[in-house]
């Protein structure tokens, strides 16, 4: 049988283009971010039941996306991503800066294929599952598994903490009252500035630990996934703080006593 991750490439330029026409007829440049946590888990899925569910290590890594899909899904949904008028804040600025041609491009090139093809490469470790398939789950699937269900316990957190200041911060506008600061700094905010950020990374990363697990390859083409997630949020996270430090003085200050990433304890 063909490997089914590759199978997978017309689903993901149908994908693909939907998000870019979608973009380009509603002037809306979400639509990745609508993906985002619902095409890995359908890709893993597929790659699984090319196996008919009968390959442990495939099982278990599809159903751990599956996981985190749900998650993702779940939370993206309750602060309305899913509404077709909700946007990126984000975009709004890139497009200031670029212009409308270039941002045109960019549109194209970066937000449609680009994000696209990092949530194609990040499963690709399951191709090379699914080449070493037929053994029997070892030790260091299980404590992967573990490490995955971690982070993705961290994320999950992160995201709840922040759900709650921003609820409480909406509640306190609503009575006419200013919360100071006027951004989540608490919980595990306090260790990082990105504590779900840092999760999500570490998790991918720990996704293509399976690769290793299966081939035995420290290195190997499917660790880009992993690799261009990471650094996507590299790039993204500085310009993402640039505009809350103009939006909120006392950013700089959280700043400085605070990790981006990484949590440790705060400096004074």
């Amino acid at each position: 049988m063909d490997a089914p991750y590759f199978a997978l490439l017309p689903l993901v330029g149908a994908i693909t283009f939907a998000c870019w026409l979608l973009s380009v007829l509603t002037r809306n440049y979400s639509w990745v971010d609508r993906a985002w946590s619902i095409a890995p888990p359908i890709y893993a899925l597929t790659i699984a039941a090319a196996a008919d569910f009968a390959d442990p290590r495939l099982d278990l890594m599809a159903l751990l996306c599956l996981l985190w899909g749900a998650r993702l899904t779940f939370n993206f949904a309750r602060k309305g991503g899913y509404n077709p008028r909700d946007e990126d804040y984000r975009w709004a600025v890139v497009r200031q800066i670029l212009g409308p041609r270039l941002f045109r491009v960019f549109n194209a090139v970066f937000i449609a294929a680009y994000q696209n093809l990092i949530l194609y490469l990040l499963i690709a470790p399951m191709h090379i599952a699914w080449q070493q398939r037929g053994g029997a789950l070892g030790p260091h699937d299980l404590l992967l598994a573990a490490l995955f269900l971690f982070f993705l316990a961290g994320e999950t957190l992160a995201d709840q903490q922040q759900w709650d200041f921003h609820q409480h911060k909406a509640a306190a506008a609503a009575r006419g009252q200013r919360l100071d600061p006027p951004f989540c700094t608490t919980g595990l905010f306090r260790y990082s500035r990105h504590p779900n950020f840092f999760c999500e990374i570490a998790l991918w990363w720990v996704f293509y630990g399976f690769a290793v697990a299966a081939s035995g390859d420290l290195l190997g083409w499917p660790i880009l996934g992993a690799l261009l997630l990471h650094l996507l949020f590299l790039g993204s996270t500085p310009f993402t703080e640039s505009i809350t430090a103009k939006k909120y003085p006392g950013y700089r200050d959280y700043q400085r006593r605070t990790a981006r990433l990484i949590p440790r304890p705060q400096r004074r």
